[in-house]
């Protein structure tokens, strides 16, 4: 099968086509024909700092769309022919390859509406979204009933887009997003951001000029501890702050006297540790696959980059790297 790999860390120029054997699918296996497939930080950050074993081409790639063409023995929630879409697991080889073998407990159905590339957009961003807001955050999902404030720190990226759709549309919060490019700022408006702020500017008088009252939710997306001074100034007394980011060490000292919760999101802690509620993230997918088919949240697509290849690969993990991506951009078909 055709595959894009590294054999090295390095940058973006360390991708290579290359030709590998189909894998063979485990007990609780899909073997997934990949359609389309999309980008996300952790993809340039594996590729950057993971030394494969000698000799031994790693394939990465976090988010697909595709078709299942096998199932393993033990598989119950799928069959040959069912279109689906998933984010596959860290520890795994990924998705930039023709044929990709996933556990079935991480694999959603494809929402019927939308095309691959429209869902390749969505797996990663929107599981971490919905762990983020609903399981970290503990907002009640479909309460519209409980009031409250989310401030959301680095909204345009893919997690800030599906997150804002979801505690916009699924729950009571005003939603604060924060951007710094007009083209952004448009972009969380999209969303359905209620207020935008710049975060290069003072971000407590900006938010405190809002009226709303103390921010009784922070998401960190990026650079949140930059902004810790201003969380510590603007969270409300037993408030909540869940973040993404990546840290060797984390100052929360700040945010003892307000009693702050603070939890940190990956979304691949339930496959990496094998969970026993692993099986809550195809439940979840199958959740936003229903609502993107009602229309209640949209995909995040803003860019398809070509057909999957070394070359458009790198040019679209180039582009994710300079910080100035939009939504999420999608390679389709090999």
């Amino acid at each position: 099968m055709k595959a894009i790999a590294f054999t090295q860390p390095g940058p973006a120029t360390v991708l290579r086509d290359v030709t590998l054997e189909k894998p063979t699918p485990g007990p609780r296996d899909l073997l997934v024909s990949v359609r389309a497939v999309s980008v996300n930080p952790v993809d340039f950050k594996v590729r950057s700092s993971a030394t494969p074993p000698a000799g031994q081409p790693r394939i990465i790639g976090y988010d697909a769309a595709g078709v299942v063409e096998a199932v393993g023995p033990e598989v119950r929630l799928f069959r040959p022919g069912d279109a689906v879409f998933y984010a596959g697991q860290i520890d795994r080889p990924g998705s930039n390859a023709e044929f990709q073998a996933v556990d079935e407990r991480i694999v959603g159905p494809m929402p019927r509406n939308l095309s691959f590339a429209q869902a390749a957009a969505l797996p990663l961003t929107a599981i971490t979204a919905w762990e983020l807001l609903f399981d970290r955050l503990r907002v009640p999902y479909g309460s519209y009933s409980q009031p409250g404030v989310l401030l959301v720190l680095g909204a345009a990226g893919g997690v800030g887009s599906i997150l804002i759709q979801l505690a916009r549309r699924l729950t009571g919060l005003t939603v604060i997003a924060t951007a710094s490019r007009p083209e952004t700022a448009d972009w969380v408006r999209k969303m359905g951001a209620h207020h935008v702020v710049d975060h290069r500017g003072d971000l407590v008088a900006a938010v405190q000029a809002l009226g709303l009252g103390p921010v009784t939710h922070v998401a960190g997306l990026t650079a949140t501890g930059a902004h810790m001074p201003a969380i510590a100034e603007l969270i409300a007394p037993q408030g909540h702050l869940s973040l993404i980011d990546d840290y060797d060490s984390f100052d929360i000292a700040p945010l003892k006297r307000k009693s702050v919760t603070v939890a940190w999101e990956l979304m691949f802690t339930r496959s990496l540790f094998q969970t026993a509620d692993m099986a809550a993230q195809h439940h979840l997918l199958s959740e936003v696959s229903a609502l993107l088919d009602a229309g209640v949240l949209q995909t995040t697509l803003t860019q398809e980059s070509g057909p999957i290849n070394a070359a458009n690969l790198a040019q679209v993990h180039e582009h994710l790297e300079s910080g100035k991506a939009i939504g999420k951009s999608v390679l389709v078909g090999f």
